[in-house]
């Protein structure tokens, strides 16, 4: 084979191998950018998901609250109730109480 049709298929090579690399580079890099994409889809949709996921137990974390108040509230009006009932059953008993000490303290005086 003659030298110049060498060196013309020499370049030829050369040239096809560069385009070859060229199109690989671009390749990678359209990859890359996809991934880096992709990354960033599965990030957001994470984030979107814990913050779900945040206001879905601080709902319910109110919800128990609520319900503790409550249930704490209504314990507090039957002690009050039968406190009431107790010192409204003692009545009687407490005014026998201070009329008979108002009775010796004016015996005790006479």
């Amino acid at each position: 084979m003659p030298r110049p049709q060498v060196l013309e298929r020499i370049k030829s090579a050369e040239q096809e191998a560069d385009e070859i690399v060229a199109e690989a580079e671009e390749e990678r890099d359209e990859r890359i950018a996809e991934a880096r994409e992709r990354a960033e889809e599965i990030r957001t949709d994470a984030q979107r998901e814990a913050q779900e996921l945040k206001e879905r137990q601080l709902e319910e974390a109110r919800d128990e609250i609520d319900e503790e108040c409550e249930r704490i509230l209504e314990e507090g009006e039957q002690e009050r109730e039968e406190l009431a009932g107790q010192a409204e059953d003692r009545i009687d008993e407490v005014t026998d109480y201070v009329v008979s000490l108002f009775q010796e303290d004016v015996h005790a005086q006479t």
